[in-house]
C-alpha cells in the first residue's frame, strides 16, 4: 500500500518536470518557405523541389549562423546538409579554437 503512494507521487513529480523543462524550450520556429517541404519525398538532388528546398534550408541556416555565430557565410558555397554540420561543429567547439578550422574541411561550391 506504502509503495503505491510512492510510486504515484513519483509519478506526479516527473510529469510535472517533464511539462516544466517543455515550457521552458527556446521557442524556435522553421521559416513557412522551409516548412512547406515537411514530409515531401524528392525523385533526387536534380528534382526541383528538392532544389528549392535547399536553397530555402541554405539561407535559413546560414542567417542561423550569422545570428549565434557571428560568422557569414556564403548561401552558395554549402549546401544545406553542410550548413547543418557547420551549425552542430560550431556548437561544440572548444572557444580557444577558430571558426576557420572548421570551416577548410567542408568542399565548396562553385
Amino acid at each position: 500500500m506504502k509503495s503505491k503512494w510512492v510510486l504515484s507521487i513519483l509519478l506526479i513529480f516527473l510529469f510535472f518536470c517533464l511539462t516544466a523543462s517543455l515550457s521552458f524550450a527556446k521557442e524556435t520556429t522553421v521559416p513557412a518557405r522551409v516548412a512547406t517541404f515537411d514530409g515531401k519525398s524528392f525523385a533526387g538532388f536534380q528534382d526541383p523541389e528538392y532544389v528549392s528546398y535547399d536553397q530555402a534550408l541554405r539561407e535559413y541556416l546560414v542567417k542561423r549562423i550569422d545570428k549565434e555565430f557571428g560568422i557569414a557565410l556564403d548561401p552558395k558555397k554549402y549546401s544545406g546538409f553542410d550548413l547543418l554540420e557547420i551549425e552542430s561543429l560550431f556548437k561544440c567547439k572548444k572557444s580557444n579554437e577558430p571558426y576557420d578550422m572548421f570551416l577548410k574541411e567542408f568542399p565548396k561550391r562553385r
